[in-house]
Formats: C-alpha cells, sequence, structure tokens
C-alpha cells in the first residue's frame, strides 16, 4: 500500500510539472500548417518512448487496441515530381493520395500535403467516387463542391496525374491538446504492389524498413513543449531526406524497370 501511495504522489508530481510547462493556453481553433519531425528508431527505442510518453500524453481514441492500419495511394504526375522534389530536397513542394483506415470505406480521404511547413487539405469520398478516379473517370470532380477535389481534377487531366504506389502500415498514436502534439509509431512500413484498389487486401506487399526499424513522427502546429522535446530520442537517426511514399516507390521500381527513366517515359494505365 504504502508503494501504490508513493506511485500517486510521483505520478501527481509528474502531473504538476506538466501543467507548469505547458502553461501556455491552447488553442482551440483548427490547424492545418504544422511542424513535422521524422526519425528512425529500433523498436527497443520505442518501448523506453511508451515508458515515458504514458504519464505526459494520451492515446488516441480512434485507435482501438492501440493502433490503426492506414492505406494509402499516392499520386504523381507525368514527370514524376512529387517523388523527384522530395528526393531533391525542394522546400515549396505538393503530393496527393487517397488514404483509408482498416480497410474500411467509413472515412476515405482525398489528400494534399505541400510546403515544408506542413499544409494538409483533404475532402471526402465515397467507395464508388473511389472506384471512378481508379477506372480514370474523374470529371464528376470538376463541378465539386469541394477546392481539393476541383484542384484534383485539373492536376489529373493538365498533368496526368496517375496513381503510382500504395503505402501500408501500422500506427500508434499518442496525442497532447496543448501545442496540439502529435507523436506516432509508424510500424510494418511495406509497399502493396500489383494494383491500386486500396481496399483489396491480397495485395502482395514488401517490407521497406530495415528489419527492427520503425518510423517515429512528431507533429505540432504552435509549440513543441520543452518536457516533450526531453523524451525525444537522442541517438535516433532524424529521417530528412526521405518518406514513406520515396521508400515506398523505390521498393517497387522494379514493377517499371529500373531504366526506364532512360529509355522513356511511359505512364501506367490505371
Amino acid at each position: 500500500m504504502r508503494g501504490d501511495g508513493g506511485a500517486s504522489k510521483l505520478l501527481e508530481r509528474v502531473r504538476r510539472r506538466v501543467g507548469e510547462e505547458l502553461s501556455m493556453p491552447p488553442r482551440r481553433c483548427e490547424e492545418h500548417y504544422r511542424h513535422e519531425l521524422k526519425y528512425l528508431i529500433s523498436y527497443g527505442q520505442k518501448a523506453d518512448l511508451n515508458l515515458r510518453l504514458a504519464p505526459l500524453l494520451e492515446q488516441d481514441s480512434h485507435a482501438r487496441g492501440g493502433c490503426y492500419m492506414i492505406r494509402s495511394l499516392y499520386f504523381d504526375d507525368y514527370w514524376n515530381t512529387a517523388y523527384q522534389e522530395k528526393v531533391d530536397g525542394v522546400l515549396m513542394r505538393k503530393k496527393y493520395r487517397i488514404r483509408i483506415y482498416d480497410y474500411s470505406d467509413r472515412v476515405i480521404k482525398l489528400e494534399r500535403k505541400r510546403d515544408s511547413w506542413i499544409y494538409k487539405e483533404d475532402a471526402s469520398l465515397t467507395h464508388g467516387q473511389f472506384d471512378r478516379i481508379l477506372a480514370g473517370d474523374v470529371g464528376f470532380l470538376e463541378h465539386s463542391e469541394e477546392p481539393l477535389c476541383r484542384e484534383f481534377y485539373v492536376e489529373y487531366m493538365s498533368n496526368v496525374l496517375r496513381p503510382r504506389v500504395i503505402v501500408d502500415y501500422e500506427r500508434e498514436p499518442w496525442i497532447l491538446d496543448a501545442g496540439t502534439v502529435r507523436i506516432t509509431f509508424d510500424m510494418n512500413v511495406r509497399a502493396a504492389v500489383d494494383g491500386f484498389d486500396v481496399f483489396d487486401r491480397s495485395l502482395p506487399t514488401l517490407p521497406v524498413l530495415e528489419p527492427g526499424k520503425l518510423v517515429m513522427e512528431v507533429k505540432f502546429t504552435e509549440f513543441l513543449p520543452q518536457i516533450v522535446r526531453d523524451i525525444l530520442p537522442g541517438k535516433a537517426q532524424e529521417i530528412t531526406a526521405a518518406s514513406k511514399y520515396v521508400l515506398c516507390y523505390d521498393k517497387a521500381s522494379y514493377l517499371r524497370g529500373f531504366d526506364y527513366w532512360q529509355e522513356g517515359w511511359n505512364v501506367p494505365s490505371v
């Protein structure tokens, strides 16, 4: 009993320190722009971080059992601009994707991420609309009420925006309202090949990270509290010139032939 009381007092001191660190009141307005830091860490480092995060952050309520599966279909244009600009380190860049969770069609999002300060926009799609996009029937997007859908239509028609690769992984999310901080662990990152239908569970997948590694992402819109900075993995390798899209695109490059850029670009059919 005495030990339980000591643990409670320790937890109370930790919570009090958190309150002091986060004395700046969180803004309640919706934020779009955010900072994003990425680290390549081991599962041993993750286990250590989980112990440190537990008293400070909460697990996302959307994560049943602590995590959920994410599948994203990435698009690129005729010149592979999104891929090349990421590899080259261009600051002002953008990419489009369609994302689902746990193979379900309850939430289907068309998303665009752009700029060095990450700005994400999204628009909801139905299963039927996704099927039409996959079939190349995008005319219905031209007059959509969603600006993002109209922009996607313009990119599709003028720059030959087409599907490139499906990226799969399991995500364990942690959140902190102050500073709108979100820390995620993306595990078992893999490229799904032999198709672009995100609802096809039978697609074979290829792992893209070395064994025992995962991607940790730290996202925040206003400020990153010092108490959170203190628990970031000091020995981890921060990923600055790569992304899950780039890693999966490279992994699936054999489908296009390794020398396709020397022989002339043939846009894959959808």
